[in-house]
């Protein structure tokens, strides 16, 4: 399991006193309300970083670090990641899953035979999409709902599947 999270890319400075643009890569940007501090991963080093301010602009997030107090100290830090550790993350209900747990896992039908492994998860209005590589060589895109997700086993790493007609097709 994943360690850490990322949460958002920062995509450029935002004035000249320190303060960063930030994509969010999370579900709920109104979370950034709620961090104290985020890692910045540059790539080449992991720095911990104490959030002064948090704002919102359009789809992004304006962030002000503490400690860092002009444009100069933050230019260098574009296209760089923020990630939480997996303690910090956002508490789950039941039957949620982080993505980054699911990737990669073993795909079951419903007899339990192995027939794939999920690639990827688009986020659409509705509910998620699990992109799946069968086996044979074809793509699956199945909606991650309960009539299709029957059991997710993270432990095990598999995720048991019911496939609805025409989805194949």
């Amino acid at each position: 399991m994943e360690a850490y999270f990322q949460i958002g890319i920062i995509t450029s400075t935002h004035g000249l006193k320190g303060e960063v643009k930030v994509y969010p890569t999370t579900d709920d940007p109104a979370r950034y309300k709620r961090l104290k501090e985020v890692i910045l991963d540059t790539g080449r080093e992991r720095l911990t970083l104490g959030i002064q301010q948090v704002k919102f602009f359009k789809q992004q997030v304006i962030l002000k670090f503490k400690g860092i107090d002009d444009i100069s100290e933050v230019e260098k830090y574009r296209k760089a990641s923020l990630l939480v550790a997996r303690k910090d993350a956002v508490p789950l209900k039941r039957d949620e899953y982080y993505v980054a747990d699911l990737m990669g896992l073993a795909v079951q039908n419903e007899e339990g035979e192995d027939i794939g492994r999920l690639r990827e998860v688009y986020e659409t209005g509705a509910n998620d999409v699990y992109v799946i590589d069968l086996h044979d060589g074809r793509e699956l895109l199945l909606p991650a709902i309960k009539q299709c997700v029957l059991a997710v086993d993270l432990e095990d790493g598999y995720i048991r599947i019911h496939i609805l007609e025409g989805l194949l097709e």
